[in-house]
């Protein structure tokens, strides 16, 4: 089975939400971060097959991978884009089920990427300035 490539949403103003939270995160609790970034990295090795507990599925193409430290419930959405890309939309703190709204912003945010994909995918930035470029696999 291929690699899944992993790709952080961008909006359209330039803030990645996923990478801007896991910042936050590893100043405030390096173990929870370690673990969100092991969930990044098992989604790329195993993609669509990646199941309960690491992640979910929560509705209408919008996934969740899953992390626990303590008491508390990491949770980075996503969704898939072609066979092997997936996109992380966000990620939030919960201690319940997964709010409505937050399902709801990662879907409009499917929906931005899909109707444009180079605009909302954040590459990064290598030594000679230029943007990193990734195949998709539409």
């Amino acid at each position: 089975m291929p690699k899944t490539l992993v790709v952080f949403f961008k909006d359209s103003d330039g803030y990645v939400p996923v990478l801007e939270w896991l910042a936050i995160l590893r100043q405030t609790n390096d173990k929870a971060f370690a673990k969100c970034v092991v969930r990044v990295e098992r989604l790329e090795e195993a993609g669509h097959e990646l199941r309960r507990p690491e992640a979910d599925m929560l509705r209408a193409g919008i996934y969740e991978l899953r992390a626990k430290h303590g008491r508390v419930q990491y949770r980075i959405l996503y969704f898939f884009h072609g066979k092997n890309v997936a996109i992380l939309t966000h990620a939030l703190t919960k201690e319940g089920k997964v709010p409505d709204v937050d399902i709801d912003r990662a879907s409009s945010r499917k929906k931005l990427y899909e109707m444009n994909p180079t605009e909302h995918r954040y590459a990064e930035e290598v030594n000679d300035g230029h943007k990193q470029e990734e195949d998709d696999d539409d």
